[in-house]
């Protein structure tokens, strides 16, 4: 297993040679769809509309919001897997867009991820 890196979008980021996945279900606002460097969005990859508006960034709601994501992931290992197999064949970045670097989706996938390997 590569190593995985997360980005915020709206930080500048080196020339990235590994691939770059967007792991939010929402387009990240102000960003041109030329502009970001990127393999691929995964949309469905990202938490259900439900639970992202229940958790609502709020760092209260962490632990449970793991949780629950992480049941949603086994649910579907499909919207994951092609991560998986990204990070088998070597390093890669999980971009996302929210403004916590330690509470968002990308946090819980890359761990969720190094546990699947």
């Amino acid at each position: 297993m590569g190593v995985i890196r997360l980005a915020r979008v709206y930080d500048p980021r080196g020339d990235g040679d590994e691939p770059a996945f967007l792991v939010e279900r929402l387009w990240p606002r102000g960003i041109r769809r030329d502009a970001l460097n990127l393999t691929e969005w995964l949309p469905e990859v990202g938490p259900s509309s439900e639970l992202r508006k229940w958790f609502d960034h709020r760092p209260g709601r962490w632990a449970e919001f793991q949780r629950r994501y992480v049941a949603e992931l086994d649910e579907h290992p499909e919207r994951w897997r092609p991560l998986s197999e990204a990070a088998g064949a070597g390093d890669i970045t999980l971009l996302y867009s929210s403004r916590d670097v330690e509470h968002n989706n990308a946090v819980v996938l890359r761990d969720f991820l190094m546990r699947s390997a």
